[in-house]
């Protein structure tokens, strides 16, 4: 039996993932959708880069888990890049979604085209949430909006500033890229990068930055179809 942990982006907590947990368990696959300190129902628990990749790690490692699909969204693409090289055999394979890819000696903000987020982090020490209006374009209804809006919360600043520690090359791990396409054409940086790797592929979606709520069947789909030797 696979087992996928799912690791949303920024401000979201497992909870994000309930409509794509749902379809991978009737798939009958195990499903463990994981909230990072400081975040969801484990806010205000202080988190700095290393701590989010020692949360994945130990969950893995509490459950005892075997053919592991870490699976990470936007930020959390950077835990999860390093998490992977640090569970060993028990790693079947990653699987990104539209999300950022951990350079070694890196932050997740490392390359981001705005101070904003770093003058908001060096003031109040969080990265704080997308408002609604932010969310237009991605494909998302009003009520998908207002309910991402309502769980979400002030992400820890260092675990976005803090740089990335990779103890082996991604390239060399069985992998998928899912790429949002109202979120850019294309992947770029260092997820273009990787996709040069032969043991890499991509899929597209037709949707945007948030698939678990836009499109959590879809999703769910193409995470099945990763593992199933499509």
């Amino acid at each position: 039996m696979t087992n996928f942990v799912l690791v949303a982006g920024a401000w979201l907590g497992g909870w994000a993932w309930d409509g794509t947990a749902g379809a991978l368990r009737e798939a009958g696959h195990g499903v463990h959708p994981l909230t990072l300190s400081g975040l969801a129902e484990r806010r205000g628990v202080s988190a700095g880069q290393q701590t989010h990749v020692r949360d994945i790690v130990d969950e893995v490692e509490r459950l005892d888990l075997r053919d592991v699909v870490l699976v990470g969204h936007s930020y959390s693409g950077v835990p999860v890049g390093q998490a992977a090289g640090r569970i060993g055999e028990r790693l079947a394979r990653i699987v990104f979604v539209d999300a950022m890819v951990p350079v070694d000696g890196e932050s997740a903000l490392s390359g981001w085209p705005s101070d904003e987020v770093r003058e908001a982090i060096a003031a109040t020490g969080f990265w704080p949430p997308l408002t609604a209006p932010e969310y237009a374009g991605q494909g998302l209804t009003d009520d998908q909006i207002a309910r991402i809006v309502a769980g979400s919360t002030p992400h820890p600043g260092a675990t976005a500033t803090e740089p990335a520690v990779l103890t082996s090359p991604l390239s060399e791990v069985p992998g998928t890229y899912i790429k949002c396409l109202l979120d850019g054409d294309e992947p770029w940086g260092a997820a273009a990068e990787l996709l040069k790797s032969e043991r890499w592929e991509l899929v597209n979606l037709d949707t945007g930055h948030w698939p678990m709520f836009s499109r959590p069947a879809e999703l769910a789909r193409i995470l099945n179809e990763s593992v199933s030797g499509r």
